[in-house]
């Protein structure tokens, strides 16, 4: 079983997925053929509607703007535009199976003030476009609809073929106008969606440290106080008690100590700040419970925040083959590709792991992905498992 938690859609020749490719239109009316008759015949009362729309908005708003209230108008007009939109492509979707990214979200809640947040939504490039849309939209409503009710009387053998070739300018006008504008926009939605990752990692990262923090040093210390405490009321009256006393807390100090250490390692290890990834993997690969050889080919240090990452990725990891596995042995290899940075971890075990199961490697993918990383596993029951890591190289600054 191999799963890619970015692998992008294969498209053909024309850039599109290959469940956006038509079959070739047939004499006989089948299902497909259908949905298109309906769209084209639905396209006038929509586009009555819209053009309505944009004729109140250019209207309204090119009357008011000498007026307080006329650009705020407009701007509320253009967000009403993105909804019409939105419409369009569910039904460009369900009937013509047309199938575009929906824009990203218009950026008005990201502080600045009220004046910047009216700029911001007066040159909404998404909203423009969907008035430009509407506009044009009437008279080809007005045509499409002629000419295929016309043709359900008239032209019935070559109806599918009609509706086929009326059915492509529209999939054309929805792909070149609703969709988003360029790879930017893309990119950007992508980015709202990572950022909203990190910050819930970010924050289920700060309630485990709590978590350990109460559960484990903080308990320890508390016992460790009433401990001593105890033990300075006996020191006069019952010296070996108290010295008894003393020693258990001594040992409960050690542990606390350990417990910090451990908690501090969680978080980023020493050892990985001052001597880098190769030393840091070869630590955490001795707590595993299986033999683990650790290769890295790595001629500088990438980022910290991207050794971070990938010290991360490789503990966890760990963890997962030594609590899951039943393997027998294990390897890490980290290396340098051009601008990405690769870490492979394989492990001889019984195989059958996913992104869907228990094992936290869903969390791992929505982390990496959020840094424009990849995560492939390979695993097929009966083994063995390899997951491979990717991420981008960034150079270290000293």
């Amino acid at each position: 079983m191999t799963v890619s938690a970015s692998a992008a859609d294969r498209t053909d020749g024309s850039g599109r997925p290959p469940s956006d490719r038509l079959p070739p239109a047939r004499t006989a009316l089948d299902g497909r053929t259908w949905k298109e008759i309906a769209h084209l015949l639905l396209n006038l009362p929509v586009a009555l509607f819209g053009f309505t729309y944009v004729f109140t908005v250019v209207l309204v708003s090119g009357v008011l703007t000498l007026t307080v209230i006329g650009l705020p108008l407009l701007a509320v007009c253009l967000l009403g535009a993105r909804q019409l939109g939105k419409l369009e492509r569910r039904r460009s979707r369900a009937l013509l199976g047309v199938r575009v990214d929906e824009p990203s979200p218009l950026p008005l809640a990201r502080g600045g003030g009220m004046f910047q947040r009216l700029w911001l939504a007066l040159k909404d490039p998404v909203g423009w476009r969907t008035l430009l849309y509407d506009l044009i939209r009437l008279p080809w409503g007005i045509l499409t609809f002629c000419t295929v009710l016309t043709s359900l009387f008239v032209l019935w053998p070559v109806l599918p073929f009609i509706a086929r070739g009326l059915t492509n300018v529209d999939r054309a006008m929805v792909r070149g106008l609703l969709s988003p504008s360029d790879e930017l926009e893309r990119r950007i939605a992508e980015l709202e969606s990572d950022r909203g990752v990190v910050v819930d990692t970010a924050a289920a990262d700060l309630r485990r440290i709590e978590r350990d923090l109460h559960d484990g040093a903080q308990a320890r210390l508390v016992n460790l106080a009433m401990g001593l405490g105890l033990a300075k009321e006996k020191l006069l009256e019952d010296p070996d008690s108290a010295a008894a006393m003393v020693d258990e807390a001594h040992g409960e100090v050690k542990l606390a100590l350990q417990e910090l250490r451990d908690l501090a390692r969680g978080i980023h290890p020493a050892v990985l700040t001052d001597r880098g990834l190769d030393a840091a993997l070869s630590a955490v690969a001795s707590r595993c419970t299986v033999p683990v050889m650790v290769t890295a080919d790595l001629p500088t240090r990438p980022a910290a925040a991207i050794e971070g990452i990938a010290y991360f990725i490789v503990s966890e990891l760990l963890q997962n083959i030594s609590k899951h596995s039943r393997a027998r042995s294990a390897s890490v290899d980290v290396w340098r590709a051009e601008d990405r940075l690769l870490v492979q971890v394989r492990d001889d075990g019984a195989g059958g792991a996913t992104l869907e199961g228990g094992s936290g490697m869903r969390g791992l993918a929505e982390r990496l992905g959020a840094v424009d990383g990849l995560f492939v596993v390979d695993s097929p029951v009966g083994g063995p498992t390899v997951v491979t890591a990717e991420l981008p190289w960034r150079d270290r600054r000293e």
